[in-house]
């Protein structure tokens, strides 16, 4: 069988090599993902007689633009394109399947489905529920390989996750780390479009700031669209290096970061504890502690989740409670102290039976209604978010607080009301953060310093 594969580069060599369950290859714009997987769907279907495989892409367009079209013309003499089926079948038996997936309603379309490797292009513009459902197709009794190839840039809604797997390398129980391998490829690794479009690289270069470091960079830690801009997992590399130190060192001093390791913080400071309910969506409870320059620290978290993004493990609210006292009296940054609650003033809605607030009493957890003004609060928390002149914020959150450090990231602008975030995203540490600050607002003095660094 005669393929036409082209010259890839180093980059996408080392993509083409990788033999992991799931493979990522990505991280910014222009990298050559689309060729990579075309031409590897391309040798396996050479190399593996009657090896079936799936090309995943968000819309059909895309897929006609980016796949279909190509390998048709490229596969011409050696495979047959079926319209009706969008399948391009080849001569020894291999097959590509074309399909899309833009709403979960499309998932009905990949029930008892088998294929032995998939490939999810631009896997970020998927969901994590429409990427599991989909990569579950990959099971068979043959002995052909058995893998999943994602090509991703930062952002979209499965950032997170895909951040979470091939970037952060954080594993849930069941997740084996030797699973999974990623190959960060730049513009620059994509020699073919380096030298028939140089220009790309200075519109990259253009391009707004957040957009740039995404986009040209390959940063996983902000992308366009990112609603809390302000918000820093890691320390800024710029900043490590204007300061000619390392970013392990800013991050050690708590500088241009917002995500610290744990300490105990003395008994002295003032306690808060911040909650939004929840039942078939994660509830949030927060704990915070506030130092005397005013400098807050959410110091652990409950998060009612069930492991699988927004979806609640649905705890009555005695069992939310009693929980909640519970690690009041045992967590060790917790016991002893005495906290302010501050939460959702619709548990306090008693018109079907006992209000949530009422049951909290009864294990001694008391809350005071937050102020649930969506965009000032939104404001609050990004006064504190902002670094001052040298990189300290007035917000921090303790490492352990994963769910917190987790969604927040994630949440986008709302495209109807651009003030405001999207509330279909995972918004609920969010929206505890969001009553918490309302609590204790701060004046626009105390933050008067902190506009000339906010990366």
């Amino acid at each position: 069988m005669k393929l036409y594969l082209g010259v890839p580069s180093e980059k996408q060599r080392e993509a083409l090599r990788m033999t992991t369950r799931h493979c990522g290859y990505g991280g910014a714009r222009g990298g050559g993902k689309s060729w990579t997987v075309r031409t590897k769907a391309k040798l396996l279907c050479a190399a593996y007689p009657g090896i079936r495989c799936l090309i995943v892409r968000r819309s059909y367009p895309e897929l006609t633009a980016n796949h279909i079209d190509i390998m048709r013309r490229e596969c011409a003499p050696v495979a047959d394109y079926i319209s009706a089926d969008k399948i391009l079948r080849f001569r020894n038996g291999s097959t590509v399947s074309f399909r899309y997936c833009s709403c979960d309603r499309d998932l009905d379309r990949y029930q008892g489905q088998e294929y032995d490797v998939i490939f999810i292009d631009e896997a970020t513009q998927l969901s994590e529920h429409q990427m599991k459902v989909i990569t579950a197709c990959c099971r068979g009794v043959n002995s052909f390989p058995k893998r999943i190839y994602y090509t991703c840039n930062p952002g979209g809604v499965g950032h997170s996750y895909i951040k979470r797997i091939f970037i952060d390398r954080k594993y849930l129980p069941g997740e084996d780390p030797a699973d999974y391998s990623f190959v960060k490829a730049l513009v620059q690794d994509n020699r073919v479009l380096m030298e028939k479009d140089p220009e790309y690289v200075e519109l990259l270069r253009s391009l707004p700031p957040k957009l740039k470091e995404a986009w040209l960079g390959g940063r996983w830690d902000i992308f366009e669209g990112m609603y809390f801009e302000e918000f820093r997992t890691e320390p800024d590399p710029d900043a490590a290096e204007r300061e000619g130190v390392s970013t392990d060192d800013l991050k050690a001093n708590r500088r241009y970061t917002h995500v610290i390791a744990p300490f105990d913080p003395p008994l002295s400071w003032k306690y808060y504890r911040s909650y939004d309910w929840g039942y078939g969506k994660p509830f949030s409870c927060n704990w915070w502690a506030v130092d005397p320059d005013g400098v807050c620290y959410m110091i652990a978290e409950l998060y009612g989740c069930t492991g699988v993004p927004d979806e609640g493990i649905r705890w009555n609210n005695d069992r939310q409670f009693a929980e909640i006292a519970r690690l009041e009296r045992e967590h060790p940054y917790l016991t002893g102290r005495r906290f302010y609650g501050v939460a959702d003033p619709s548990i306090w809605d008693g018109s079907k039976g006992i209000s949530a607030a009422e049951t909290a009493e009864k294990y001694g957890i008391y809350f005071d209604p937050g102020i649930n003004d969506r965009i000032p609060g939104w404001m609050e928390l990004r006064r504190r978010l902002r670094f001052d002149e040298e990189g300290r914020a007035k917000i921090y959150f303790f490492e352990t607080c994963q769910h917190t450090v987790r969604t927040l990231p994630t949440l986008r602008y709302d495209k109807r009301i651009p003030e405001d975030l999207d509330t279909t995203g995972e918004d609920h540490a969010a929206d505890s953060i969001r009553y918490f600050c309302m609590s204790r607002p701060i004046s626009p003095d105390s933050v008067r310093k902190q506009t000339r660094h906010t990366n």
